[in-house]
């Protein structure tokens, strides 16, 4: 679980975030319009959605050291249903909608579901956290932060380049 949450944390707050204020690949690859995962990801066989992916997971192998000392089937599990869970989250393209107790349970623990998770398919400036819907609302306050930041950025250069 420990995995899970700082996994998930980390690859909200220090990559998705920012990558759809600072950066392209990650909207172009995963919210490019009419773009679904399975479409972009499977069919067509872009490398780069994969790439996308892996950058989405590195906060989760970066503490697989230190968590697997305190214990290894636990972080083998974490990582399984880390994996798991990338891809039900991303079944609701093929009309998926989850059960009523199945939602219920994921509603009661805050876990993402597939059709929470296309919503943010949908406005990428909502619906964050990739496991955890509790990360939505810091990672949209984090998302107007940044994006003010970027905005000052830019003005600033704008104002040293005409002088």
């Amino acid at each position: 679980m420990l995995l899970l949450l700082l996994g998930d944390f980390f690859s909200t707050f220090f990559y998705h975030v920012p990558e759809h204020v600072f950066g392209k690949f990650h909207s172009i690859v995963h919210h490019g319009k009419n773009r679904s995962f399975l479409h972009y990801a499977v069919l067509t066989r872009n490398p780069l959605v994969l790439l996308d992916g892996i950058l989405g997971a590195v906060p989760y192998f970066i503490f697989t050291p230190w968590l697997w000392q305190l214990s290894p089937v636990g972080t083998v599990i974490g990582l399984l249903l880390g994996e798991f869970h990338v891809v039900w989250r991303h079944v609701s393209i093929l009309e998926w909608k989850t059960p009523e107790p199945i939602k219920a349970f994921c509603d009661f623990f805050f876990i993402t579901t597939p059709e929470r998770h296309w919503l943010h398919h949908q406005n990428a400036f909502a619906a964050f956290g990739d496991i955890f819907s509790f990360y939505e609302y810091p990672a949209e306050k984090w998302l107007l932060f940044l994006r003010f930041v970027r905005r000052k950025f830019k003005q600033l250069n704008q104002e040293v380049s005409l002088n």
